[in-house]
């Protein structure tokens, strides 16, 4: 028994796709954060310890948050950084010219600064000028520190051993070694008797065939 076809229903016209969508809340942009516009802000002119902290906030948030920045906040750190570095070099370059400023230069004793090496007659009975030498090459003397020792209204006799007794406990910390056990000799010279911020007492090591630093030298 067959049946009559049914009557073919016009097609319906489909709504467009974009009114799929409608009443549903797009995807907001995720946010640039904020600390790593800082942070990248402050490492360009080289301001570490600003940068540094806040670059790390920012990947901390942005992990958390999923916020945008993270290559914001890597490139940051990245220049802190190369800022680092580049101030270490500076540093160590400046420290290494000065040392080697005025090699061979003849000066007062008193302009001689700690860590510099010298030629002199250290066993002179007055000691007034040296001649500044490299501390890689062979030399007589080395200032190892300056220190603070009060000496108005002392006689010479007490001078001495206040300028000794506080020349040894440096000595000490200069060489690695107490004076009483060192190889090496101990001098000073009294720069003034009033104890000044940064030393009145130059003090000294010296030996024979001295080359490179005494620090830590353990003689």
């Amino acid at each position: 028994m067959t049946h009559p076809p049914r009557p073919i229903e016009p097609a319906r016209s489909l709504p467009p796709a974009e009114s799929w969508l409608d009443g549903v809340p797009a995807p907001a942009e995720r946010r640039l954060d904020r600390f790593a516009v800082a942070a990248l802000a402050f490492s360009l002119p080289g301001l570490i310890p600003a940068g540094i902290p806040l670059a790390l906030v920012a990947l901390r948030r942005i992990r958390r948050s999923g916020l945008r920045g993270r290559r914001m906040a890597q490139a940051a750190l990245a220049l802190s950084g190369c800022w680092v570095i580049a101030v270490a070099v500076a540093a160590g370059l400046g420290l290494y010219g000065e040392r080697q400023a005025g090699i061979g230069r003849s000066v007062p004793i008193a302009q001689v600064r700690v860590l510099q090496c010298f030629h002199a007659d250290l066993a002179a009975e007055t000691l007034r000028m040296v001649t500044i030498a490299d501390c890689g090459a062979s030399h007589s003397g080395e200032a190892y520190a300056k220190v603070r020792a009060a000496m108005t209204g002392l006689t010479t006799e007490q001078k001495n051993t206040s300028a000794t007794q506080h020349c040894a406990t440096a000595f000490q910390e200069f060489v690695g070694k107490p004076y009483e056990q060192s190889a090496l000799d101990m001098y000073y010279v009294v720069l003034e008797d009033q104890a000044v911020a940064d030393g009145n007492v130059l003090c000294m090591v010296g030996g024979e065939r001295l080359v490179g630093s005494m620090r830590g030298a353990q003689r």
